[in-house]
């Protein structure tokens, strides 16, 4: 095992590499230019030249690269291009609400989702297997921002029930906090609850349908061994693997939910940097996520043996 984690972990480094060197290839081939966005409409040419000067974008692309590999290696993520602070302390004032929508989604997403998928696939063709193949279909066809902006009118402007928008610390008190993050949690998360619902309900129906299944039934085995000593259990790699999946598009559906709720998180700070063309930024914030998202799939392939002892590395 220590052997397969030691081989992941240098994959990882070549990994990161190369996302690294696409997104600031990406970043500076795009049209516009960030010096002239500064300046402003009215700015000269010479003004447009002193700023690139300063950020040193009038330095060979190689040589740019170098320096911001440099200081990603050290711990330095830069400064920002438009608010001049360090880029690290700008995403740790954002992290919060971010890690909180972000958990409390997953948190409703597994518990729901496995719980729906589990009483579909052990009753099948009832009124519960129904339900969730319209949920499904409801999940994975209306847009996160359409669930938002429903969920806002509904909940908030024709009930008053709940905030129409923005985000409450937690040191503020955890009931602020929580009511803030019903809604986007909700919107963000029902998506989420239909994919883990279909493949939970799916992994079980072909683990119930085993001989080994049915000779537990026929020794008087209780529904609740059945389902959760044996099935479940059996059932867990590919649940496992679709809950890691979860985890890497939960990345990008933050950002569309943040602006639609107005959260001020790390994807909000995303968007206005994209506008900003504020590079910095919008490079720091990719490669974190991006070496988030490795981890996480190390981590599923290592639980993988926790679930299934036939596996092993």
């Amino acid at each position: 095992m220590s052997v397969y984690i030691l081989r992941r972990l240098v994959s990882t480094i070549a990994v990161m590499a190369m996302v690294g060197a696409f997104v600031f290839l990406l970043l500076r081939l795009a049209p516009g230019d960030p010096a002239a966005i500064i300046a402003g409409k009215s700015a000269t040419a010479e003004m447009i030249a002193a700023i690139r000067e300063r950020l040193g974008l009038n330095e060979a692309l190689p040589v740019q690269f170098v320096h911001w590999a440099l200081g990603i290696l050290s711990g330095d993520f830069g400064i920002s291009i438009f608010s001049g602070r360090p880029v690290l302390e700008l995403i740790s004032q954002r992290l919060e609400p971010t890690l909180s929508l972000s958990s409390l989604t997953m948190i409703l997403s597994v518990t729901v989702g496995v719980s729906f998928g589990i009483l579909a696939a052990w009753r099948t063709g009832g009124i519960i297997d129904r339900l969730l193949a319209a949920f499904s279909a409801f999940g994975y066809s209306v847009p996160v921002f359409v669930i938002g902006y429903f969920l806002i009118y509904f909940f908030a402007i024709r009930t008053h029930w709940l905030p129409v928008q923005g985000y409450a610390p937690i040191d503020s008190g955890l009931g602020g906090w929580f009511v803030h993050l019903i809604l986007p949690t909700v919107a963000l998360g029902l998506g989420y609850i239909a994919f883990i619902a279909r493949v939970t309900r799916a992994s079980m129906l072909e683990v119930l349908s085993e001989d080994y299944m049915r000779t537990a039934a026929a020794k008087g085995a209780s529904s609740y061994a059945m389902l959760f000593h044996h099935a479940l259990k059996n059932a867990g790699v590919p649940i496992l693997t679709v809950i890691g999946i979860s985890f890497a598009y939960l990345i990008g559906g933050v950002v569309l939910t943040e602006t639609v709720f107005n959260i001020p998180g790390i994807g909000r700070l995303v968007v206005d940097a994209i506008n900003n063309r504020d590079y910095p930024i919008i490079q720091s914030v990719l490669i974190l996520t991006s070496g988030l998202y490795v981890l996480i799939n190390l981590t599923v392939d290592l639980a993988y043996t926790l679930i299934d002892p036939r596996i092993r590395y």
